[in-house]
């Protein structure tokens, strides 16, 4: 996933330096982040993680999201989380397309956080998703709902 998303940071442009941390696990991520952040070392990070499809990892999950919120709170800054689930796919071809599409079209949305915020103000509402198909607009620009 980070080779993924650091090809991707790479095709859109410079004025940036990547910086890979890698932890043993997903709740180790938000010390990790509030580490970089005080060190100076980044002023956005790509938190990217593969829980497991059982309970516990779903648990462990949450648990790391929450740790990740509150270091953004406490920082000010962003951190974007990049979570692909195992049971998100029906086998492992998926789940490695997944993975990388996930970690692109997120790295996407980091590189325009830091460098054109418009382009994410654009896509407001349009119902995009990180991974697998976009699911349109909820409204359409009389705004009637398309959803049932």
């Amino acid at each position: 996933m980070a080779s993924s998303a650091i090809d991707e940071l790479y095709s859109m442009g410079t004025g940036f330096t990547v910086v890979r941390y890698t932890v043993p696990g997903i709740k180790d991520i938000p010390v990790a982040c509030k580490i970089l952040f005080e060190d100076g070392e980044c002023d956005i990070i790509m938190a990217l993680g593969m829980p497991g499809g059982m309970p516990v990892d779903k648990m462990s999950a949450q648990i790391a999201s929450t740790g990740i919120m509150e270091v953004q709170l406490e920082e000010k800054r962003h951190i974007i989380e990049v979570f692909v689930h195992e049971d998100e796919a029906k086998d492992d071809k998926e789940l490695a397309w997944l993975s990388d599409r996930r970690a692109r079209e997120h790295a996407i949305n980091t590189y325009n956080l830091l460098f054109d915020p418009g382009k994410l103000t654009a896509n407001a509402g349009a119902g995009l998703r990180q991974g697998f198909d976009d699911k349109g607009p909820a409204m359409d620009s009389n705004g009637y709902s398309h959803r049932h």
